[in-house]
């Protein structure tokens, strides 16, 4: 039951996905990170200021590793937005879930092993599945969106490594989150202040503060899930978000994708979770 947080997080980040692409055809991918990062560092700042007692919450030793994770984070979180903006949200979630893979292969690296056939076999799977669904479900000139949408899951997979080093550091995950949402509000704002920004109407404004609002409890959740949870189920139960996103996307933006694209989604998935059960209990 503990691990089923997890499943709640999977939700609020499909309709997170949602917030996205309605808002995308008014704003820039920069914007929308934005004011969703924007939010979210208000509210770790107003949570960390009313409970924590300590006098300089804020102050680490390790800011390196912090600007790295962040920085990862902000781009990852950059790309995938592109990505749900052009894309069917199925089809864009399902590319930024790669990242468990990436993450099994930089701790595999990290660790200095030869991979191992349960990694082998998972990368071989996705492989198969990123082919199913990026060729020929894609148009041609949706190929670089495609690309974009599977360097997120890269980006994403670099992100989750450092934070895992952090962790080791003893680093709290309130810090690593504020640190994350500070650096996406400010990059997000200096590309968007470079590309330009739109016009906030009281319409725009509901659906950019329920971005926020999603987006910061999907955050929650997940990171109780993960507290309190087994981390393999936890993992597993992650790609509950590829599932909700294609429901959404079948159900609000009537998206249909051919049987080869469904299948590529399967097996990415299931890749995904062979990845988890394949990263050393070390890394």
């Amino acid at each position: 039951m503990k691990s089923s947080w997890m499943l709640v997080a999977g939700l609020l980040f499909a309709i997170m996905g949602g917030f996205v692409k309605l808002a995308a055809s008014q704003f820039s991918s920069a914007e929308l990170v934005f004011y969703r990062s924007l939010f979210g560092l208000l509210a770790i700042y107003w949570v960390i200021r009313t409970r924590n007692r300590t006098p300089h919450p804020f102050a680490t030793v390790h800011w390196r590793a912090h600007l790295t994770r962040s920085v990862a984070g902000f781009i990852a979180l950059l790309l995938f937005f592109h990505a749900i903006a052009e894309l069917p949200l199925a089809t864009a979630v399902t590319l930024n879930y790669t990242s468990p893979l990436f993450l099994a292969l930089l701790l595999t690296f990290w660790q200095r092993e030869k991979p191992h056939w349960p990694l082998l076999s998972a990368l071989l799977l996705g492989f198969a599945g990123l082919i199913l669904l990026l060729r020929p479900t894609l148009h041609a000139d949706q190929l670089l969106t495609g690309l974009m949408g599977l360097g997120s899951g890269f980006l994403a997979g670099v992100a989750y490594f450092n934070l895992r080093q952090l962790g080791r550091l003893g680093e709290p995950d309130w810090r690593t989150v504020f640190y994350f949402t500070l650096v996406s509000s400010l990059g997000a704002g200096i590309v968007a202040s470079v590309t330009g920004w739109h016009r906030v109407d009281l319409q725009a404004a509901g659906v950019l503060l329920g971005l926020g609002i999603t987006a910061t409890l999907a955050q929650l959740a997940l990171t109780r899930a993960y507290r309190l949870g087994n981390a393999l189920t936890v993992g597993g139960l992650a790609y509950s978000t590829v599932v909700f996103a294609s429901l959404l996307g079948v159900l609000w933006w009537r998206e249909v994708l051919p049987a080869g694209a469904w299948l590529g989604m399967g097996l990415i998935v299931a890749s995904g979770v062979m990845s988890l059960r394949a990263i050393r209990p070390g890394g």
